[in-house]
């Protein structure tokens, strides 16, 4: 996973990755390079089996601000096929973040605006510093969020999409928080310790359940109430009977921590 240019990667162990934005100077605004190395960096993270949490950070004051101007520039001036196919990438990078099998925690401070709060839609986690700001600001362009659309009607729902996606309003923190778009709300000084405290958490937990409970969201929201019955019988019963599963049971009936919490 070496040589990116436009983020870095790191590994703070073997347990936890951290991928942070590093274009401090455009305000970690997407270009094409950004989005490919995205999408290979959480394709590679998806395959890890031995990961159990992804930080996505931006390096400086700014977590994204959406689209870079350059970027912005050339799909002004390319074809609809040519700009198609840029939204298809584009859309790739997000269903990437958004269907990598371990948990994705955001880390936000300063703004998030246009892709960038659709890099925060994708996360399972969003933490936000009280200074936060949130915008799904196309319309003031004169195009529309339609990429990011998928990802963050499945996070607001429709209701709060009526008014932020056709004002473009400047969301607070708070305003985030109400519309789901951010858990948590926390001074700029705590942003860290509490993306710590639920890295942490999700580290705790069996592994794979994780991973399967995280699989589960996704699926059974888009079942019928019927089909999403069975799909959860036979998910429960399969993952009750797993080398997981059972460790996790007798570790509860023996009072003990379980393998996965002991484990180096």
């Amino acid at each position: 996973m070496n040589g990116f240019t436009t983020i870095r990667m790191q590994r703070s162990n073997n347990a936890v990755a951290r991928v942070t934005l590093a274009r401090p100077d455009t305000r970690n605004a997407f270009n094409a390079q950004m989005i490919a190395e995205l999408t290979a960096c959480f394709g590679d993270l998806g395959r890890d089996e031995g990961l159990r949490a992804v930080v996505l950070a931006g390096e400086g004051k700014i977590f994204c601000a959406g689209a870079d101007v350059n970027w912005m520039r050339a799909s002004a001036e390319a074809s609809e096929e040519e700009n198609r196919e840029d939204a298809r990438r584009m859309a790739a990078m997000f269903r990437t973040l958004d269907e990598c099998p371990v948990p994705v925690v955001g880390r936000v401070q300063g703004a998030a605006f246009g892709g960038g709060a659709g890099l925060a839609a994708c996360c399972d986690v969003v933490v936000a510093t009280g200074d936060a700001r949130f915008s799904f600001s196309e319309v003031k362009l004169g195009i529309l969020p339609a990429v990011i659309s998928t990802f963050a009607l499945a996070k607001i729902g429709p209701g709060q999409a009526r008014r932020w996606f056709l004002t473009a309003e400047v969301l607070t923190a708070d305003d985030a928080r109400h519309a789901g778009l951010v858990h948590e709300v926390v001074p700029a000084d705590e942003l860290d310790g509490r993306v710590e405290r639920i890295v942490a958490a999700l580290v705790a937990n069996g592994p794979r359940a994780v991973r399967e409970a995280k699989a589960l969201i996704r699926r059974v929201a888009g079942m019928t109430r019927e089909a999403a019955l069975e799909h959860c019988a036979r998910t429960i019963a399969r993952v009750r009977v797993s080398p997981e599963g059972q460790e996790g049971l007798r570790a509860f009936l023996e009072s003990r921590h379980p393998a996965w919490r002991t484990a180096p």
